[in-house]
Parts: C-alpha cells; sequence; structure tokens
C-alpha cells in the first residue's frame, strides 16, 4: 500500500534516501486524500537548513491549510519547482512528480518508521 523505499513520520510526510546523503520529502497518498485537491504549495529557499520537525512548508487545498514537517535534519538543495504551477501533481503523484524538496541529509532516520509501521498508523487512525 506505501512504497517500501520510504520512510514515514507521524505527520505524514515521507522520504526517500538516495543513498549519496540527499534525500526528497513530500506527503504521503494518505496526507493528500485527507487534504483534498491541493491548490497551493509554499517551499523553501533553497540553502536554508531545518531540524527534524521543523516546519519547512505548508500545503494548501481546497478544504485546509497543512503544515509541512522536516522528516530529518537537513538542508534544502532543491525545490520542485514544477508545483508552483501544477500543485495538483501533490495529488496525481505524491510519491513521483508531486515530491516536494530535495535535502542533504544532517540528521538520522532512526526514528522514521518503515512502511509496514506507517501503514500501521494510517490503520488505527482511520478507524
Amino acid at each position: 500500500m506505501f512504497p517500501a523505499d520510504l520512510k514515514y513520520t507521524k505527520d505524514h510526510e515521507w522520504l526517500k534516501p538516495a543513498g549519496d546523503g540527499t534525500a526528497l520529502i513530500g506527503i504521503t497518498r494518505y496526507a493528500q486524500d485527507a487534504l483534498g485537491d491541493v491548490v497551493f504549495v509554499d517551499l523553501p529557499e533553497v540553502g536554508i537548513a531545518f531540524a527534524q520537525g521543523e516546519e519547512f512548508g505548508t500545503v494548501e487545498s481546497v478544504k485546509t491549510v497543512s503544515e509541512l514537517n522536516m522528516p530529518s535534519a537537513g538542508e534544502v538543495l532543491e525545490v520542485n519547482a514544477t508545483l508552483a504551477d501544477h500543485p495538483e501533481a501533490v495529488n496525481e503523484d505524491p510519491y513521483g512528480k508531486g515530491w516536494m524538496v530535495k535535502i542533504k541529509l544532517t540528521g538520522d532516520l532512526a526514528n522514521l518508521l518503515d512502511a509496514k509501521a506507517y501503514e500501521a498508523l494510517v490503520s488505527a487512525e482511520s478507524h
């Protein structure tokens, strides 16, 4: 149900380690389903460093505005500029075209959830 190669937060962000000290970050399919149609994504500037758990942006949908929290400490290397004109990519392909930022990892991933643990969390939340 959730890609096994990703790490997850309890706040429904995902992190995909690239194996070179960098990682892509986005929100899960569960999160975008809960948000509804995404209409705007506010992302940080390249070069800004964030602590784990720190807010790095927001996602605005037709229903609400939600904070994006950094899954692991890191410095923003790249933002997905496509989302400025096409925020719907978050709904259409949250694990692909809908990625949000690429970071240089400066923290560890030890307290992130694997796909099985995240699926259990989502299952508990939706009951």
